[in-house]
């Protein structure tokens, strides 16, 4: 509501700014009523210059000195010596500045709301041998609760069932549907990938591993400091300048309109305007690319980004399990054992077995219906394929399937899963999974490292030899495994003395971390709703090098609007001498600051035309 307030108010003020110079440019040399447009630009200035002394004073009450202090000297004295033309022609120029800088920030905060889609609002108890929907403020440690396959797990709780197979990727970071068995503890936000089970609720969902996740991202949100605008770091030697011209005008010549000419002139818009306008030509140019920028601030930061902090899991990695290698036995080929393994797995939405049949429907190979199937969940499933006997499953499961053999299973890498086919009897081969690396990984990095980002780190909720496997040979400085959400953020905090810090990843156990860094950047086309509403940065597309793209436009854009503002206040500096020494009466002067103006405008659009360098990194059509 704040945030809707400020825009409304701001869009009111230029417009009234806007009608009052067009109603008296009409009055004064339309028709000759010079008084009445004189009253009629009044009138549009002094809302205009009340806004910007009630600004200023909270500028200054918070410590902070800034240009606005420039636009309302120049208003001011030009009312007070009668230049209403020149207060008028500024008063749009100021508000027309701050409305094209409201409109660069947007919405850039919203409110945390429940972390959006993922958080259950209900969940169903189990009461006196019927099954009933509470709300989650209802559930009380010790109550049963059915969770059914793809429910997410509202509450901690121990496993009541035999077993359960849980999606723990958007808290920990393991790729992998893990077991737990009977008594084991499930943490709230994880998903159901296997059969529905039961859970004894261990403690309220408040007190709850998502709900603390929840507060994390809110906390880390809180405390993050705002950004100051770029324009502001130059604000008081631009004043300074400014009045020791202007003063020295009057106090050398006795002509105090020769001060007011400078003030007019010196009215700060080459900063005030071009500065958004580039920071906006910026957020089209990367929204064009997939790279949705919630607002030039976080642009700015983006630019200056020296630290980098990756998540693994969706970010690095695909995030969705792969078929690495076949091996096979008994001159059965690759295809054949590929078929009537994809086949048998089309009956169940085991995320691993899904990945089989997306590699089967890769190769073009036909998946018959299967018949009789029987699944174990977290083990496998065996069943018949065009009348042929094949188990899929766990190495153990299958040989139990099939009988004892003397191959041995094949070793595997770190972070790898082992799934064993079985064919009429027989053990026909492994197929090994893996969650690979990006394709796009390797030249991300290296892009990023041209444009000044020194320091690299992998951070990842996963294991130790899993982190380290994926990250050799990417030359990343440092891996931190193992890191539960508010670990995550405490290595943020820590790594930002090493300069502005951005943090990339996919995940709700990212979504503290991002929101506690100067720039957090959100993998969104498959990444959580959580990371994406706590991110500064939001990628559309599903390819991390896009984090390079938006880097490289960030900074371009940045570069052209303080070549912008150089040449802008190289300009004004100009023409407050020549205003200082007689030449520019105020109304020239507000008129050559217009043209100006104009001209750091048209060059801080170039931001829409900046190209990417990486041969990747073509906008989507």
């Amino acid at each position: 509501m704040e945030h809707s307030t400020g825009d409304r108010l701001k869009t009111g003020l230029l417009l009234i700014a806007v009608g009052a110079l067009a109603s008296g440019l009409v009055l004064a040399f339309g028709i000759g009523r010079t008084e009445l447009a004189s009253n009629v630009w009044l009138v549009g200035v002094v809302p205009v210059l009340a806004a910007l002394l009630i600004e200023i004073l909270r500028s200054l009450l918070r410590g902070e000195v800034g240009l606005d202090i420039v636009a309302a000297l120049s208003m001011s004295a030009a009312l007070l010596f009668g230049e209403t033309l020149a207060a008028a022609v500024v008063a749009v120029m100021y508000s027309g500045g701050t409305f094209l800088e409201s409109f660069a920030e947007g919405r850039a905060r919203r409110e945390m709301r429940d972390l959006l889609s993922r958080v259950p609002r209900t969940a169903t108890r189990h009461c006196n041998g019927a099954l009933e929907d509470v709300p989650l403020d209802a559930i009380l440690p010790g109550d049963r609760l059915l969770i059914r396959r793809g429910d997410v797990v509202p509450v901690d709780g121990t496993v009541a069932s035999s077993a359960a197979f849980l999606d723990t990727s958007a808290l920990t970071g393991e790729s992998l549907p893990l077991k737990t068995a009977s008594g084991g503890e499930a943490m709230s936000g994880s998903t159901n990938a296997g059969e529905a089970f039961d859970l004894v609720a261990m403690r309220p969902a408040k007190d709850s591993t998502y709900a603390g996740i929840v507060r994390l991202v809110e906390e880390a949100q809180a405390s993050k400091a705002p950004m100051s605008r770029l324009a502001d770091r130059w604000s008081l030697a631009f004043l300074l300048v400014t009045l020791a011209i202007a003063f020295s005008a009057w106090w050398l010549t006795g002509d105090p309109i020769r001060a007011v000419a400078v003030l007019v002139v010196a009215t700060p818009c080459p900063l005030i305007l071009a500065v958004p306008v580039a920071l906006v030509a910026g957020l089209s140019r990367a929204a064009r690319y997939g790279v949705l920028i919630k607002g030039a601030g976080p642009l700015e930061a983006m630019a200056r980004a020296r630290t980098l902090i990756l998540d693994k899991t969706g970010t690095l990695t695909d995030g969705r399990p792969q078929i690495v290698s076949i091996g096979t036995y008994g001159g059965i080929q690759e295809d054949e054992m590929l078929s009537l393994a994809a086949a048998l797995d089309q009956a169940t939405k085991h995320p691993v077995a899904q990945a089989i049949v997306a590699a089967a429907g890769e190769r073009g190979l036909a998946l018959p219906v299967p018949t009789e199937v029987t699944e174990t969940p977290g083990e496998g499933l065996a069943g018949l394929v065009g009348g042929r006997s094949v188990v899929v499953g766990g190495h153990g499961f299958v040989i139990r399937h099939v009988g004892a053999t003397a191959v041995e299973p094949p070793a595997l890498a770190a972070g790898s899963v082992l799934v064993a086919v079985g064919i009429d009897g027989k053990l026909a081969g492994h197929l090994v999974m893996a969650d690979p690396l990006r394709d796009d990984t390797h030249g991300m990095l290296s892009a990023l490292r041209r444009q000044g980002v020194s320091r690299i780190l992998l951070a990842t909720g996963d294991r130790q030899d899993v982190a380290e496997r994926v990250a050799e040979g990417l030359g990343i400085d440092g891996i931190r495994a193992g890191l539960t959400p508010d670990q995550k953020v405490l290595l943020v905090l820590t790594e930002r003395k090493h300069g502005p810090l951005m943090m990339v990843g996919d995940g709700v156990n990212d979504a503290p971390a991002l929101a506690a860094a100067d720039i957090g950047v959100a993998m969104g086309a498959r990444g959580a709703a959580a990371s994406a509403e706590a991110a500064d940065v939001v990628l559309l597309v599903d390819r991390v090098d896009r984090v390079a793209v938006g880097v490289e436009i960030a900074r371009g854009a940045r570069r052209i609007a303080l070549e912008s503002v150089v040449a802008g206040i190289g300009l004004s500096v100009i023409g407050m001498v020549a205003a200082g020494l007689g030449y520019l009466t105020p109304v020239q002067g507000a008129l050559i600051q217009e043209a100006i103006d104009v001209a750091v405008i048209l060059n801080a659009l170039r931001a829409l035309r900046i190209c990417p360098a990486a041969t990747a990194a073509q906008p989507p059509p």
